[in-house]
């Protein structure tokens, strides 16, 4: 493999912010140096002057090819992974879904053989778990043997992907035994499932009503529930895409007694909000996703989180259907709109817009974006900083470049930017995966197959 110099640049990493050179060899970092104070040599030379040399990002939270309400996610692991790369990101972890009646090793398979051979970056599986019993619970130990060290259980969907407290508690427990994490949707499903009915009976059936039946005390009932659980089996716990304020709340109170608890949010919920799900038409059927958009009074309380650290990882919860012929599905039912939103390319690119806004600092950025969701999901220190022993999986990133964001010009598989016309400070120029260019001088130089599949260690975050 080639033998890389990044000179130049400032390297921020979650603790550091450093003006050092950064050597690479055999696709991992070797060394790292003050401009100038050595005799490196390289095959290739990067000149990151005046630019950012940061961890490429880890988006823990995609769900490429998923199949939901009679449909599946328009980007493919090819489609999606690229389009990550293009935004800085080198690593994500999907969801691989266990089959209604069928085994957790099943559904692992499936996700196996949808994503080998094709993506551009590094991917990882997490493992939803459709049926909680005594086989499945069994398996839960298997999967951590084998990296799959975290399970994601629903508190909505019925008759989807919801599991009963029972079922919840004692997956819990087994994680508490084989030190995996449970990760959690907290929303009231069965008390929101009431409120559609109610609400497309009155005939309110416009993608705004997405969000007003999805109330976010429901989300904050079933957050301090999971809590709650979570507390009594002794084990901790993840919730996914928090959007509402009073969730935050319930976190946040949990973490001052100590508990083991974490918090997830996205990028939707810091910059996006019921506004868009109530603009004109139909159009507001492109942000319908779950937790939903909350007013913009919520930002605040989201981004204190993240500043507080009663929030620690940012994902995108990656999830893109087409506007039309996807979307469209709940054209006069808002209940039948495909749930989820287009995002990964974006995610590294808003969070450094919220550093130019002085919502959050450089580090924060690096910490929210790639070492916390690394170390939360057992990738740190190979994944998610730069040091020597680190995969080189480094972004050159420019933070004065402007771009407006738009679907004329990104790279995932879907119609329609949800991010339409915002303007951005800040892109990815250069992008390595293990040493190997995948983006270099912002033209695609990647391939298919290049990613490679990541086996987990344990959660390695515990504060």
């Amino acid at each position: 493999m080639a033998r890389t110099l990044i000179t130049g640049g400032l390297v921020v990493t979650a603790s550091d912010e450093l003006h050092v050179d950064v050597l690479v060899d055999g696709g991992k970092v070797v060394a790292l140096a003050t401009h100038g104070s050595h005799g490196w040599t390289a095959d290739h030379v990067i000149d990151a002057t005046g630019k950012y040399v940061i961890p490429g990002g880890v988006d823990a939270h995609t769900h490429m090819e998923m199949p939901f309400g009679g449909t599946t996610a328009s980007d493919t692991f090819e489609t999606g992974t690229r389009a990550a790369a293009w935004g800085g990101t080198t690593t994500v972890v999907d969801f691989a879904i266990q089959p209604k009646g069928g085994s957790l090793r099943e559904g692992l398979d499936a996700w196996h053989e949808k994503a080998e051979g094709r993506c551009a970056i590094d991917y990882a599986f997490h493992m939803i778990m459709s049926d909680v019993d005594e086989s499945s619970l069994k398996e839960m130990d298997r999967l951590v043997e084998l990296g799959v060290t975290s399970f994601k259980l629903f508190t909505a969907y019925p008759g989807v992907f919801l599991s009963d407290d029972g079922q919840i508690l004692r997956a819990m427990q087994r994680a508490g035994s084989n030190g995996g994490l449970v990760m959690t949707h907290a929303e009231n499903g069965l008390a929101i499932d009431v409120l559609v009915e109610q609400a497309l009976a009155r005939g309110e059936r416009d993608p705004r009503h997405h969000g007003e039946v999805r109330k976010a005390l429901l989300e904050a009932e079933a957050t301090h529930r999971v809590i709650k659980l979570s507390q009594v089996a002794g084990a901790p716990v993840y919730v996914v895409h928090v959007s509402a304020r009073e969730a935050v709340a319930e976190l946040a109170r949990a973490r001052d007694e100590g508990l083991p608890v974490f918090g997830e949010t996205c990028p939707q919920y810091l910059f996006l909000s019921t506004d868009n799900l109530a603009e004109p038409g139909f159009e507001g059927a492109k942000y319908v996703c779950s937790t939903p958009l909350r007013p913009a009074d919520h930002q605040e309380a989201l981004w204190r989180g993240l500043r507080t650290n009663d929030l620690q990882v940012v994902s995108t919860d990656h999830c893109p259907f087409c506007f039309k012929g996807q979307k469209e599905m709940g054209l006069e039912d808002f209940s039948k709109i495909p749930n989820g939103l287009p995002g990964v390319e974006n995610r590294m690119d808003l969070l450094h817009q919220a550093v130019v806004d002085g919502r959050i600092d450089r580090r924060r950025w690096i910490d929210i974006a790639c070492a916390t969701p690394a170390r939360m999901f057992g990738l740190y220190p190979r994944k998610g900083t730069i040091a020597p022993g680190a995969d080189a999986d480094i972004v050159v990133y420019d933070p004065h470049a402007e771009q407006t964001l738009s679907a004329a010009t990104h790279h995932m598989n879907v119609d329609y930017s949800a991010y339409e016309g915002r303007k951005v400070t800040g892109r990815a120029e250069t992008v390595l995966s293990r040493g190997v260019p995948v983006i270099a001088d912002r033209a695609y130089v990647g391939h298919a197959g290049h990613g490679t599949y990541l086996p987990r260690g344990l959660c390695q975050y515990t504060n």
